[in-house]
């Protein structure tokens, strides 16, 4: 069975947060020396100026996929 559109933003969001805890545990463990303040900064950082995706995607082309917008 499909997922609902509920269902598949909710798998969105939680993937996001998995990445973005990702990302946190690699700060921690390049960069021990950090203090919490300044790992939520490199996060907030990292969020807003990613390598290798300038549009907020995966690195490659853009999709032309129709996503019922």
């Amino acid at each position: 069975m499909a997922a609902t559109p509920q269902e598949r933003l909710r798998i969105a969001l939680e993937l996001a947060e998995t990445g973005e805890q990702m990302v946190r545990q690699r700060l921690r463990r390049e960069q021990p020396h950090l203090s919490e303040d300044e790992l939520e900064k490199a996060v907030v950082t990292w969020r807003l100026h990613r390598p290798r995706a300038p549009h907020g995607d995966h690195p490659g082309p853009r999709s032309n996929r129709d996503l019922g917008r």
